[in-house]
């Protein structure tokens, strides 16, 4: 085929003369729809939002309360944290040591007012965390009057030591109080001694002038026992004492109370063992004390009271004691209790000629069972040890009676046992009684 190149030359020709002659319009672009909104949304890769309008009404958000709570339960425990370690500052004295004073405490002072005295001055913070501290820690009725140097910020313990070390020689005076004592007699002779009235001592001693010993335990545990005569009996622990000329007399009671609690504190647990209680052991004893009164016999003169007391014999259904130590023997010669006792006398019952027969309802072991209402004597440590651990021998193969030999015969303060009546007669014959 023959290719025309003249026409195609001349074609090409007129076309590049015409673009430069005029420029060609440009070519209109199509007019595009506004998109539509929903096609975005699906064209997306996930949901779009959208920005509302101020006019629009606002977002809702829930308000945080679990997050409050949890707040105000963090400062809650923040704070008693915050609080228990002042407290603890405070006794251990973390604190920095304030300048040296001179704080006075007055002659006669309780711990309350020398506690006050303290916070006013300035060495503690805490009046009734001092007050705790001075009773539970044994130091409270150590402390002394006068004057002494102290610094705020001090630890507790340093107080304490301080103000228990005697600024002041004070006159003393040593008295022996014998086992077995009773507390009327134990009175007369702080009072024959110029230290206090019996009436005083034994007012603060069963504690009806209001003293307060409940920092020991035995003085919590004694029971309110309808009869009892005295609350203190059976708990003033005889004992050789120096005291001071110029002190309380709550200072002089708790000095018996002291060493009782020092000397009995091992014997709880085995109290508790045993299922009885101190104020059992302290009654009891008060009678071996009388009936016996030395180491050798307590243990067997203890067995033979709880056989009494405990046994399935029909002799001893009714569990009576019948101790002459007190019962209504009216017999001048005899220690007792109820009648020829300074008890007894302070009370007046000789001179009225007659025990009150209340006191005998609660008292004489020959008319009661079990034990009586209280002590009828302040017994020692091994009389105390021997009424919670009796003489398992005598226990066991039951015996019941005793008798000590007649000072006037051939067996001066010899002890006779036996398990019948019968046998118990013999001895007393053989003991120079019969």
């Amino acid at each position: 085929m023959k290719i025309n190149r003249g026409d195609s030359q001349d074609k090409g020709s007129q076309s590049r003369q015409a673009y430069h002659a005029a420029p060609a319009p440009a070519p209109k672009r199509p007019v595009q729809p506004d998109p539509d909104p929903q096609d975005l949304y699906e064209d997306a890769e996930g949901p779009v939002e959208y920005a509302e309008d101020d006019d629009d009404e606002p977002v809702r958000r829930r308000f945080p309360i679990g997050l409050v709570v949890l707040v105000v339960i963090l400062a809650i425990v923040g704070i008693g944290g915050w609080k228990v370690f002042q407290f603890y500052g405070e006794v251990a004295g973390n604190g920095e040591l304030g300048p040296e004073q001179t704080v006075t405490i007055e002659q006669g002072s309780t711990v309350a007012d020398i506690t006050n005295v303290l916070k006013e001055d300035g060495v503690i913070q805490y009046d009734w965390l001092f007050k705790l501290y001075a009773k539970y820690s044994g130091r409270a009725s150590g402390l002394q009057y006068g004057d002494f140097t102290l610094r705020s910020g001090m630890d507790y313990n340093t107080i304490l030591k301080t103000l228990s070390v005697q600024q002041v020689k004070r006159k003393t005076i040593t008295i022996t109080f014998p086992e077995g004592y009773t507390a009327v007699a134990i009175a007369q002779k702080m009072e024959e001694n110029g230290l206090c009235s019996v009436d005083d001592f034994l007012a603060c001693a069963n504690g009806e002038d209001g003293s307060d010993f409940s920092q020991y335990d035995f003085w919590n545990a004694i029971p309110d026992t309808e009869g009892r005569l005295m609350k203190c009996e059976g708990y003033l622990f005889p004992d050789t004492y120096e005291f001071f000329t110029d002190d309380s007399v709550y200072n002089y009671v708790n000095t018996f109370y002291k060493e009782f609690d020092a000397k009995t504190s091992d014997l709880w647990d085995t109290i508790n063992e045993k299922g009885t209680t101190m104020n059992d052991v302290v009654i009891l004893a008060s009678f071996i004390q009388e009936e016996a009164g030395m180491p050798a016999e307590d243990a067997k003169v203890s067995a033979c009271f709880h056989n009494r007391l405990e046994s399935d014999d029909p002799q001893w259904a009714e569990h009576k004691l019948e101790s002459n130590a007190s019962s209504y023997i009216m017999n001048d010669s005899d220690n007792n209790y109820l009648w020829n006792s300074p008890t007894a006398a302070y009370y007046g019952w000789p001179e009225q000629g007659a025990v009150p027969d209340d006191v005998l309802a609660h008292y004489d072991t020959y008319r009661i069972s079990g034990l009586p209402a209280g002590a009828i004597t302040n017994p020692g440590i091994d009389a105390i040890a021997a009424a919670l651990n009796p003489d398992q021998e005598y226990l066991d193969e039951g015996y019941y009676f005793f008798v000590t030999g007649n000072p006037n015969g051939d067996h001066p303060g010899e002890y006779f046992y036996a398990k019948t009546a019968d046998e118990h007669h013999q001895n007393c014959i053989i003991a120079g009684w019969g």
